[in-house]
């Protein structure tokens, strides 16, 4: 029963903390710093850094959703030149820096099945990967582990990752306050729905593929 309890004000803790960093994160809307930001996360997640940059920019979008687009465009192109960041890595440092990035993902073990992706699919794998919560990185690093071909690659992750930010945009623009409400009204299920994709991406790598 003790433990319970604790495990109960563990979690009120941890989603008043998430609740907390929403805010911070929605902040950045109404700084100059916030498209900055947004662009070095957008690059830093195609390559090494694990959050994605959707809920900044979620945030920003709500904060200003007459530039929601400006904001998905800005997100893609840093979020392709991250991957193409990624693919560098892959082609050049494999073996000191590639490689250690996939076991900190924990996903080593499915390398040879990422070739065997690319080798049926081509550049054109890491589509699915840019626009699902599949780990965008992984791909991005085998991309250029395999030699797969680079301006394919570059237009198949500007289109999936374009896709994806330009859908959250037009879901912000056409329907902002109310999102807005509804995240407040029901974060901890949206930051649970949130936490469950993210590591299902990781989890379908390991044991799908």
């Amino acid at each position: 029963m003790e433990r319970a309890a604790r495990g109960m004000c563990y979690k009120c803790r941890m989603f008043r903390q998430l609740r907390r960093l929403y805010h911070w994160i929605l902040h950045w809307a109404d700084t100059p710093y916030g498209l900055p930001a947004l662009c070095v996360l957008a690059f830093a997640e195609s390559s090494v850094f694990p959050l994605p940059p959707d809920p900044l920019l979620i945030a920003l979008a709500i904060g200003r959703p007459k530039k929601a687009f400006r904001f998905a465009f800005y997100c893609t192109i840093f979020s392709v030149l991250g991957g193409m960041l990624g693919y560098a890595i892959g082609l050049f440092f494999i073996d000191t820096v590639g490689m250690p990035i996939l076991e900190f993902y924990g996903v080593v073990g499915k390398y040879d099945t990422i070739k065997s992706l690319y080798d049926e699919y081509n550049a054109w794998a890491v589509g699915i990967a840019g626009f699902t919560p599949l780990p965008y990185k992984v791909f991005t690093i085998a991309a250029g582990a395999f030699h797969i071909n680079f301006p394919v690659f570059v237009l198949a992750s500007f289109f999936s990752r374009g896709l994806r930010f330009t859908i959250l945009s037009a879901l912000v623009w056409k329907f902002g306050a109310v999102i807005k409400e509804q995240i407040e009204k029901y974060f901890e299920i949206v930051t649970i729905a949130f936490t469950i994709l993210l590591v299902g991406g990781f989890i379908l790598i390991k044991r799908l593929l």
